[in-house]
């Protein structure tokens, strides 16, 4: 009996040593945070929800993006691309690594691209909506294990991305 309830106060101190605990400031807004909303987002104006989805699909495949996902009620459009992730320098390192101490290191392999896509109305009109597109990826090295797991934050490849959808909702709007 004595076992028991030595063995149940044993497991129950394990247990809720376990229990992860969530940092103070996990849910905070930096300044960055918003910046990086703002690089990230457009607002379109004359055209419904459907056909700045339709625009924004021809967009992501012109890219070489797969559309993975469409939920036109939803204002959601998910494409991924798979990429060689090879770089010049890991891969020097890891040659002069294995020439000069016979080391075997992983370089990056692969990689899959991924494209996040929210379109949503802002006022009852349905005449305005903004649009919110994320680029992540992941990297696999020559081990396949992930290496990189990353949300793309360069300004210049969501300009070049919204200057596209520009472009594709004015001759959406336009029927051209």
């Amino acid at each position: 009996m004595i076992n028991r309830i030595i063995l149940v106060a044993m497991l129950s101190l394990l247990i809720s040593g376990c229990n992860p605990t969530i940092p103070k400031d996990a849910l905070k807004l930096t300044p960055q945070t918003l910046e990086n909303r703002s690089i990230q987002t457009r607002m379109y104006e004359g055209l419904s929800e459907e056909e700045i989805l339709s625009a924004s699909a021809g967009v992501i495949q012109d890219l070489g993006f797969n559309i993975e996902e469409s939920e036109t009620k939803l204002g959601v459009i998910v494409g991924s691309k798979d990429r060689d992730a090879s770089e010049t320098g890991q891969l020097v390192a890891a040659v002069a690594l294995a020439v000069l101490f016979g080391a075997d290191m992983s370089v990056d392999k692969n990689q899959k691209m991924r494209v996040s896509l929210i379109v949503k109305p802002i006022d009852e009109s349905n005449e305005k909506h903004t649009v919110r597109a994320t680029f992540q990826r992941i990297v696999w090295n020559t081990k396949n294990q992930v290496t990189k797991a990353e949300q793309l934050d360069n300004p210049e490849s969501y300009t070049e991305f919204f200057d596209r959808l520009s472009k594709a909702v004015f001759l959406e709007g336009h029927r051209i």
